[in-house]
């Protein structure tokens, strides 16, 4: 058996409220009803996209994770940026993420060597670590805003979760699989 699964950062209940009101003043740009706004229980940063891994993947994932994440401490995510990009040739997002965020870099690299010594291939050339707020299909008529409005959150990065995702009735579900905490920042 397969299941859908990615590695991601949880939000503080904080953090996902305003994030909701900030993808409350995009639906203006929604003209032709396009987006499937995400739920804000259901926001997260994804940090690695794996698809289809198999159930006994999730084990050696969990040892892999915990080993090359014993020395990574924690650290603040700056989300100070939203845009609109094709995740695939069927999906685009709209979406929050943190521009130039090194230390986010660094773990979601970290993340696809983790997937890449489990054997778990997966496409991501120009995946960016983000908060999906909505999705659409790839060839939709959304019409991004010539100038996102201001967005200037952090969120603490203190633990990687492995989430599994199914369809749902009003979007995808996730159920985490593992977490592992970070060290403390101090």
């Amino acid at each position: 058996m397969e299941i859908r699964a990615f590695f991601a950062l949880a939000l503080p209940g904080s953090v996902a409220r305003w994030l909701a009101d900030y993808a409350d003043t995009l639906c203006q740009y929604d003209k032709q009803i396009e987006v499937n706004w995400v739920d804000a229980e259901s926001y997260h940063l994804t940090l690695c996209f794996l698809g289809e891994i198999s159930l006994a993947q999730i084990d050696q994932l969990e040892n892999i994770t915990r080993r090359k994440l014993s020395d990574v401490r924690s650290f603040q995510v700056h989300i100070d940026t939203a845009g609109y990009y094709a995740v695939s040739q069927q999906l685009s997002v709209i979406a929050a993420m943190g521009h130039e965020d090194e230390e986010l870099n660094s773990l979601n690299r970290a993340m696809m060597e983790i997937a890449l010594e489990a054997g778990i291939e997966f496409e991501e050339e120009d995946f960016k670590p983000h908060i999906t707020l909505g999705r659409l299909p790839a060839k939709n008529k959304f019409i991004p805003p010539p100038e996102w409005p201001s967005l200037d959150l952090f969120s603490l990065a203190d633990s990687v979760i492995l989430f599994q995702s199914r369809p749902g009735e009003r979007g995808s579900i996730y159920t985490p699989l593992f977490e592992i905490p970070l060290q403390d920042m101090a």
